[in-house]
């Protein structure tokens, strides 16, 4: 199953629908905005098995490509939600983890609307790895799963859970992995484990890669990667695409991360910029988050993992 499915009969348990995945041709694309929201956008378009809705809010600016159909909607309003929703087989939702409740209330609006298949704001850290879920960073995930799982032991909605591991190409952007400008690398830990990382296209392409194998990943929790590293690999890879200049390293402990973050969100007035980015970066460098997938599902959702080669061609991008 997928975005929406047309010309497709319900009968009692919506899951018995979803052995039939190539029906599924209607999407709503809720926020496709961010770093991420366009790249799924894009590979549902270039796969040309969707007709895609994308929710704005009234007062967005925003333009689309051709082809993509917006619906104005009232993100605090079951009711706009679900007519918005009305006649459709699956959400996207990339909701920012800062707007809990509007994920809840868009995951009731979908269940009501005879919605199919949701997915939602994961695309990161392995969520049901036991140290993950204490970072309270993560709650508005925790709480969607919660959710997801009540509505698919109703029969009202089936859910896939994508985890891809830290974004590789977007974290190179933002000066994250390295920093190219500065020619400055943090190493955590000494910087040596392994990581799996995903490009923001493969996760678009894992998207559509759920509708196409609708039974197969329904209700479940899904994994991607485009290339496993360490920091301290790509740090190498930055200095060697740089030959003459001269770069600079420090190590920086998650424990401290850890410690600093825990500090700040205990406060009375706690400042998210203070805390948010910690927890998040604790989750992906830091021992025992599940940050390197044991196992993944390439094979099924259509990903390819980088060769050397490209993994260099990547980071030179960002240099």
């Amino acid at each position: 199953m997928s975005a929406f499915i047309t010309n497709v009969v319900l009968a009692g348990v919506g899951g018995d629908l979803f052995s039939l995945p190539k029906l599924i041709r209607r999407l709503t694309f809720f926020q496709a905005t961010g770093n991420l929201g366009p790249s799924i956008l894009e590979q549902l378009l270039l796969a040309g098995d969707f007709t895609v809705t994308v929710l704005v809010r009234k007062e967005s600016p925003r333009t689309f490509p051709p082809g993509v159909k917006t619906v104005t909607v009232n993100y605090d309003s079951i009711d706009s939600l679900t007519s918005a929703l009305s006649g459709q087989d699956a959400v996207v939702s990339t909701l920012p983890i800062s707007a809990p409740e509007k994920q809840l209330l868009l995951i009731e609006a979908a269940a009501k609307a005879g919605v199919k298949r949701f997915l939602p704001t994961e695309f990161g850290s392995h969520t049901r790895n036991a140290k993950v879920r204490q970072l309270p960073i993560f709650q508005t995930k925790f709480d969607a799963q919660d959710l997801l799982e009540k509505k698919a032991k109703e029969g009202t909605l089936t859910y896939t859970l994508v985890v891809n591991g830290a974004f590789f190409d977007w974290g190179l952007k933002i000066n994250w992995l390295v920093n190219a400008k500065d020619k400055h690398a943090i190493l955590y830990d000494g910087g040596d484990r392994k990581i799996s990382f995903s490009l923001l296209s493969d996760v678009g392409k894992a998207v559509v890669g759920v509708f196409r194998h609708a039974e197969e990943t329904k209700n479940k929790m899904v994994f991607i990667q485009s290339t496993v590293q360490s920091f301290k690999d790509v740090y190498e890879i930055a200095k060697k695409l740089t030959p003459g200049e001269k770069w600079t390293d420090e190590v920086v402990m998650v424990d401290d991360l850890l410690t600093s973050a825990w500090a700040e969100i205990n406060k009375e007035n706690p400042d998210p910029e203070k805390f948010a980015v910690k927890f998040i970066t604790s989750a992906i460098a830091g021992e025992g988050y599940g940050s390197l997938f044991e196992k993944n599902d390439n094979e099924l959702l259509g990903i390819k993992e980088l060769s050397r080669e490209e993994v260099e061609e990547v980071v030179k991008k960002y240099l």
